[in-house]
């Protein structure tokens, strides 16, 4: 079978998508993937995947771009002739549902989050709505990531129950992301793992973290991640050279593999305003490590309250630096068992082989004779 799948950049793909997309080539599917290229694409050709340049604009919010873009889109399925197409991310999951509906395209979507216009309310979140709403109908399944994301676009009326299904997220490795012990230091490290965006509460991080050392010295607050200057609300590196000349904040920059800072946290933090299943806190508590986050849709889903981590407000620093003091005083076997509870809970509900069988089975459903075909291959 030919599967398409397009994403708003090929980083997205290899480190959010990888498990699927081996799963599909262990099977014997020819993948391409359809993404804006960055460094990540050539790790996907030597992975054997076909990779096909996107020329998107992520950012912007042109009526006339994106008719552009579903022209676009319409041509690259037209001449790459898939069986079916799997779309992450808003724009790719809109535009690219109108371009496949009219050539006869399945089309599977995921959403992974709900993107900067719908957190923004007003009109602009009408315009997402109405393009929702209409890129999404007739389509059979769409897949969510948490139950709240799926309720809220069947209470807006965006889609009809019967098309949604859930998945944990984006799943998570556990041989990858073993557990390890705290580390053994007098300081309490406090690690958030994000783009510097305002969207994913790294003022409130800041302002919380600021409160607390005035009295708490031996707190530190360490942030892993990119300066995103291409989102709308990325936060600037004049900002984060002021947190850092004043001492609140360690930036630890931006690097591939997160599992050593991980491990050298005690904690893992993320007070985004909204999230589809946060990767980066399912990383964590799979290697054990408590977690505090926002009491909002995603985050709640992955941290219980006071079992694997604590809850907070959202958009609060108040409510986090009352977080930050809780789980500073807490001993050092609290933590752990915060911790065991976590790595279990991953092991339960997010593992990623329940992303790749969901996956699976949807495709074997909306393209039924090729997987039969497929399956027939195989036997012989």
């Amino acid at each position: 079978m030919r599967v398409l799948l397009t994403v708003n950049a090929a980083w997205n793909a290899l480190n959010f998508r990888r498990p699927v997309i081996e799963a599909l080539l262990h099977q014997g599917h020819h993948v391409t993937i359809l993404a804006p290229l960055d460094d990540a694409a050539p790790a996907l050709r030597h992975m054997g995947c076909q990779v096909i340049d996107l020329q998107m604009d992520i950012q912007g919010l042109s009526p006339r771009q994106d008719a552009r873009l579903i022209r676009r889109f319409g041509h690259h399925f037209a001449a790459l002739g898939p069986d079916i197409i799997l779309s992450y991310t808003v724009k790719n999951n809109i535009f690219g549902a109108v371009a496949a509906k009219r050539l006869g395209i399945p089309f599977l979507p995921n959403v992974s989050g709900l993107g900067t216009g719908f957190l923004s309310g007003g009109a602009l979140r009408l315009v997402v709505e109405t393009l929702y709403r209409h890129a999404f109908r007739g389509l059979p399944i769409l897949f969510f990531q948490n139950p709240d994301d799926r309720d809220l676009f069947v209470i807006r009326r965006l889609i009809a129950p019967g098309q949604a299904r859930l998945l944990p997220g984006s799943g998570v490795d556990p041989d990858h992301f073993r557990p390890c012990p705290l580390p053994a230091l007098n300081d309490t490290v406090f690690l958030m793992i994000s783009r510097l965006l305002r969207d994913k509460g790294v003022l409130e991080y800041v302002e919380a973290a600021r409160r607390i050392k005035a009295t708490r010295p031996d707190l530190r607050f360490q942030i892993l991640g990119p300066v995103d200057a291409a989102n709308r609300s990325a936060l600037g590196a004049n900002a984060l050279q002021g947190w850092m000349a004043d001492g609140v904040i360690e930036h630890l920059g931006k690097h591939d593999d997160v599992r050593p800072f991980i491990a050298q946290a005690d904690c893992v933090v993320l007070p985004s305003y909204r999230e589809g299943a946060p990767r980066t806190l399912l990383e964590a508590a799979s290697m054990a490590r408590p977690l505090i986050a926002t009491d909002v849709p995603g985050c709640r889903h992955v941290v219980e309250d006071r079992i694997t981590g604590l809850l907070c407000a959202p958009r609060d620093a108040g409510s986090l630096h009352a977080s930050f003091e809780e789980f500073a005083n807490k001993p050092p076997g609290t933590r752990a068992q915060m911790g065991r509870a976590g790595r279990d809970k991953v092991l339960r509900e997010y593992d990623q082989k329940i992303v790749v069988d969901r996956y699976l089975a949807a495709m074997a459903e909306l393209v039924p004779h090729k997987t039969a075909a497929r399956d027939t291959r195989l036997r012989a």
